[in-house]
């Protein structure tokens, strides 16, 4: 490396934001747009300025992969054509529609929306930045998103691909693990934005995150900015951005128990503020730690044991993780007799556990985690 160039990469990572000038904001956004003239991905909700798809799709894209979220944008679009038939809908049917996905807070917070959408506004979508983040699960991203993708706003939508690619080519350390951090990088993204195509700018930082400077083993020597960018030259990709605080996540202990009764099973609707609230799953029992079946103190297990009733413990423990829990979770199958339910029927009552026959399951929104143990039971 020459010494020209070992002087300007010194300076580069020693300049600031707000000193970086107007030549470099220029190339910058020629450069980008370039690439996606000739990369572009082609998705549905690129080819309208309808913003309930564009919302639709960010809600949906939260914490999902394009591959993953595109069938289920398909669906929703065909189901729920707008705004107002989706605030038509019932909770349930949204979530189920929505089954699969996960963080199923965006699916109640997306019916809720729509329905405030409707009620306050008259179905018609708040055309500003400002007015957008009033509305519940629309963060300041997915509000800029949809400002500038729909509206033209000239306003700076940055996710984890805007944060990895700015702190890559420029040499960035602001710490996004930090609101500080975040704040600094988002007033760095606001002096490059588009002020002509906000929306062409914004959808093409995406894609170029999402194609080009990826999280891992980025395609660094054909990238338009290998010229620039202070990553490549510094071997600084695995290191930026920079985020110190790491996700601990929380560890639970689940043993579900399946009751079932012929062809019908026993599930519940789970209604507290948890993980998966509205969604349906089996009789569950918590502890601090993986216990014995037989160590369990709980009412409706021991009058299963005092019935003699048959009881299927599946040997392997499924390992499911959420963004701030990791569940190790065991199922046990009850095949239960008339004379059970009799005597479990004040039980049953109490921990809100309904009989469904085989069809009724299906329409129920449940967790990828039970749908798939319903699959393995060959009931879904």
């Amino acid at each position: 490396m020459s010494n020209i160039i070992k002087i300007y990469i010194t300076l580069s990572i020693m300049v600031s934001s707000m000193l970086i000038n107007t030549i470099s904001h220029l190339i910058f956004r020629k450069l980008l747009l370039a690439w996606y003239k000739l990369h572009q991905r082609s998705l549905p909700w690129r080819t309208t300025k309808d913003p309930y798809k564009i919302w639709l799709s960010e809600i949906i894209l939260q914490q999902t992969r394009v591959v993953q979220g595109l069938p289920y944008y398909e669906r929703f679009i065909a189901q729920y054509p707008s705004v107002v038939a989706l605030s038509r809908a019932a909770e349930q049917d949204v979530l189920r529609l929505w089954q699969g996905l996960g963080y199923y807070g965006r699916a109640r917070n997306l019916h809720h929306c729509a329905r405030t959408i409707v009620e306050k506004y008259n179905g018609i979508f708040p055309t500003s930045y400002r007015s957008l983040l009033t509305l519940k699960g629309v963060g300041p991203y997915t509000a800029a998103a949809i400002a500038a993708v729909a509206f033209k706003e000239v306003v700076a939508a940055v996710d984890g691909n805007v944060y990895r690619v700015l702190a890559r080519i420029f040499g960035l350390t602001y710490d996004i693990g930090t609101s500080q951090g975040r704040k600094q990088m988002h007033q760095f993204a606001s002096l490059l934005v588009d002020p002509i195509q906000p929306d062409t700018y914004s959808q093409a930082i995406m894609d170029f995150g999402a194609l080009q400077c990826t999280p891992v083993a980025p395609f660094c020597t054909t990238c338009i900015f290998n010229s620039y960018c202070i990553a490549f030259y510094t071997d600084k990709q695995k290191v930026l951005p920079v985020k110190t605080n790491k996700l601990h996540k929380r560890v639970r202990y689940f043993d579900y128990f399946i009751f079932q009764y012929k062809e019908v099973i026993y599930m519940k609707k789970r209604i507290k503020k948890d993980i998966w609230q509205g969604m349906y799953d089996f009789y569950l029992l918590e502890n601090k730690q993986r216990l014995v079946v037989d160590q369990m103190e709980d009412p409706l297990f021991k009058l299963a044991k005092n019935h003699h009733l048959s009881i299927t413990s599946f040997e392997k423990e499924a390992c499911h993780l959420l963004t701030h829990q990791k569940l190790l979770v065991k199922f046990h199958k009850i095949e239960v007799t008339s004379a059970f339910l009799e005597a479990a029927n004040d039980l049953f009552n109490q921990f809100s556990l309904v009989s469904f026959n085989r069809s009724q399951i299906q329409t129920l929104p449940k967790p990828i985690l039970i749908q798939n143990f319903l699959k393995r039971l060959n009931v879904v």
